[in-house]
Parts: structure tokens; sequence; C-alpha cells
């Protein structure tokens, strides 16, 4: 079986308005794909970016992967959450891109969206921090399916690197440039 190895950070959220962030992030492929080692999941330290508009996370991601089919190539989803001094939390941004399909070193950043209301009320208590709107179900936030029917806004970026090293891909039929 041709085998994907990720290796690397999630490293920063830049762009968003809110100062105490974390993030849940999880590697999502298709059937033809397993894990064979390492978490396709987890959630970063809570960061505080009290000056400037950016959270470091320094999350390390490894991950060791095994294919019988390009089909369902991996992508990173990412749920970034705002935390207030009530430790109570609200998503304030979801996202997903693609891992690269070259070997090496990668920078990828992952624009992110929020749920959005067109009511003022709901506008206030977004802006003083007492909570954002929820998905109620999260896998809407990645399949295009039902998504076009939200009202959102683009929120910050997600900034990931990455270190790709592919085994036994040409064996199979799939050249790597």
């Amino acid at each position: 079986m041709a085998e994907l190895h990720i290796i690397g950070e999630l490293r920063a959220a830049v762009g968003f308005e809110e100062p105490n962030l974390f993030c849940r992030w999880s590697v999502q492929f298709g059937s033809n794909w397993k894990v064979v080692e390492g978490h396709a999941d987890g959630q970063s330290c809570c960061s505080a970016a009290r000056i400037e508009q950016r959270s470091d996370f320094c999350t390390p991601i490894d991950l060791h992967l095994a294919t019988r089919g390009l089909q369902g190539w991996p992508k990173f989803h990412v749920e970034l959450y705002a935390v207030n001094a009530l430790r109570s939390y609200w998503p304030v941004g979801y996202g997903f891109g693609f891992v690269p399909v070259r070997p090496g070193h990668h920078r990828v950043s992952i624009a992110t969206w929020k749920v959005s209301s067109a009511r003022l009320a709901d506008t206030v208590r977004e802006r003083f921090h007492t909570g954002g709107f929820a998905l109620a179900k999260s896998d809407i936030a990645f399949s295009g399916i039902e998504r076009y029917k939200l009202l959102t806004k683009t929120a910050g970026t997600v900034e990931l690197e990455l270190m790709l090293v592919f085994k036994n891909f040409a064996e199979y039929g799939v050249e790597l440039y």
C-alpha cells in the first residue's frame, strides 16, 4: 500500500477579533485511507493574543496514513473557539484545506468563516463576547450539501506548517513531481 506521512504543526490563528482562542482540528479522508499510526484529530491549548491579532498554538501533528487509492485525498478541518473570563466558549471560525499533493515542506493557510445573523440583537450579543452562533451539527460546515443555506462572514486564517513524506506511490503508478 502507498503511504503518506504528515509531520508538522498547527502554527497560529491570524486575523481573529477574539483575544483567547483554541483550535480543534481533524484530518478527514475517504474509505480507501486508513490510519497506521498517530492521531487524526486533536485540540490546541488556549492562546491569548492581546496586542496583535495572532494566537500561536504550536500544536504538533504526526500522522501516518496508508491508502489503496487516491480517492478521498486527506484534508484538514479546523474549528476555532473563543473563550471568555467565565470559561464559556463558542465557535468563531470553521475552515478546511486539502493536504498538498507534493512531498516536502509546505506552509498551508486555511481561510475560515463563521456563522452570522441578520438580526441586530444577535450581532450585539456576539460583539460583547457573550457567545456567537454554533452549528447544531459541525459536519454541515464541511459538506457543501447544506452549507449554501447558511449566512456567513469571513473570519481569520489558520496557519499550518507541514512536512509530507510519500512512500510507495510510484509502485502504484502515481508519479510525484
